[in-house]
């Protein structure tokens, strides 16, 4: 999938931009499933008298009416439990159409160009709708609707997980430009920075320069790749339109994924293939069992960063 001048340049930089990665039928089926997913939380909302009729709205114009009636449709969306608080009908979605470009055999041969043929599907992983700028809430923190802070892969994860070997794919669905809030990072593979509460949880201040930043835009269908260690972060939306992507991580299978109490698959195993997961119902089983299992528990903190760090003073 990858040719020897791109696994060098992602060696050098720590990130790498590759288009057409999703086949056309991927990215129709994602859409399809989501168009779906949200005309019934929509109709259910409309019923309530929550929101108006949706006589001519399109899958956007519906998330964004939702959006503004303070109705949320990202956690019903997400392909993963919240980092907060975790209850035994806390909502999320894992369908066919995400589980089969999860395990795309293009997305797959290109992580095993990076990281080998042992590929664990790593459960730290969100979907991304943004909505425009203007159109946000007051007090709208959350990474995976609003901008993200500057931060690093592994750092937003628990330390078991540090030398563990993995990749970041970002995987666009609409396409990503400057305008509409590309990510942007910091080229390179550093040592791993402190990180504070900010917005989000964000790299401390004076580690990195921003103004160093590189913006990636990709058309849908394609992906960024990165390095955990690779700073990054996105542009805020400016554009008059949602934003739409994926953030997937794979990690090599047997190593910890560094969040070790969410479920993860083996994804492609060339030794094993036995081992591998074809069953998108049992991907959706795992979690369905996770959500029991954690419910009523005492919270696990998802990040392993406090405000009263030296750092963060």
């Amino acid at each position: 999938m990858l040719t020897k001048a791109q696994i060098d340049a992602f060696n050098e930089t720590g990130v790498l931009v590759v288009p057409d990665v999703l086949p056309p039928a991927v990215l129709t089926a994602v859409r399809a499933e989501y168009q779906a997913l949200l005309d019934g939380l929509y109709a259910d909302w409309h019923a309530q008298g929550l929101v108006p009729a949706a006589d001519g709205l399109d899958f956007f114009d519906k998330l964004l009416v939702s959006y503004k009636a303070g109705l949320d449709w990202f956690q019903p969306m997400d392909i993963s439990l919240p980092g907060d608080q975790i209850t035994r009908d806390t909502p999320f979605h894992f369908g066919p159409a995400v589980f089969d470009m999860i395990t795309c055999r293009r997305l797959l041969d290109m992580v095993e160009d990076l990281i080998g043929p042992e590929i664990t599907s790593n459960p730290i992983q969100h979907v991304r709708l943004k909505p425009p700028l203007p159109d946000l809430r007051a007090g709208e923190i959350r990474a995976h609707i609003g901008g993200t802070d500057w931060h690093q892969d592994k750092a937003v994860a628990h330390e078991d997980g540090d030398n563990t070997r993995m990749v970041t794919v970002w995987l666009a669905i609409t396409d990503a430009t400057v305008e509409n809030g590309c990510l942007q990072v910091i080229p390179g593979k550093p040592q791993m920075y402190p990180h504070c509460p900010k917005t989000q949880t964000g790299i401390a201040d004076g580690f990195i320069d921003p103004a160093q930043a590189t913006p990636l835009p990709v058309k849908a269908g394609g992906a960024v790749l990165f390095h955990p260690l690779t700073p990054h972060a996105s542009l805020d939306n400016l554009s008059e339109r949602f934003r739409w992507s994926f953030d997937i991580r794979f990690n090599v299978t047997g190593q910890p994924t560094g969040r070790a109490h969410f479920p993860s698959f083996v994804a492609r195993s060339r030794a094993r293939p036995d081992t591998e997961l074809h069953d998108w119902q049992e991907w959706r089983d795992m979690w369905v069992a996770a959500r029991a299992r954690l419910s009523g528990q005492p919270h696990i903190p998802i990040h392993r960063w406090s405000a009263d760090s030296p750092a963060c003073a």
